[in-house]
């Protein structure tokens, strides 16, 4: 019985449990077959990078003040984080990796980075 490659539907050759006609055909497949699960994956995280590269491009030095609507015109997503932190006060930090933000009262936030 002749054996036929899973995405192109080519003829396979050599072992008898081969589903692909070659390594093209096999990655193509496995991405087609995975697409849309990865798709939302790769949208979160390239929140999250684009949300650390502007915090960290704002807070050079480790602490800083600055205005919502600065964070926003950088196009900073406040939905999207990895991690909260509330310290014993009450203060609740939300955190991109080691890069992290303090609401603060009349819409500005204080930027700290965890070291």
């Amino acid at each position: 019985m002749e054996k036929t490659c899973l995405e192109c539907g080519e003829k396979i050759v050599g072992r008898t449990d081969k589903k692909f006609c070659s390594d093209y055909c096999r990655n193509a497949y496995n991405n087609n077959l995975n697409k849309d699960s990865k798709n939302l994956v790769r949208n979160v995280n390239n929140q999250l990078r684009k949300n650390y590269r502007i915090l960290e491009e704002l807070n050079p030095d480790g602490k800083i003040r600055i205005s919502k609507l600065k964070l926003a015109a950088k196009g900073f997503n406040f939905d999207y984080f990895t991690s909260i932190y509330t310290t014993k006060t009450g203060n609740t930090y939300y955190f991109v990796y080691d890069q992290g933000y303090l609401p603060l009262e009349g819409d500005s936030y204080a930027l700290v980075k965890r070291i």
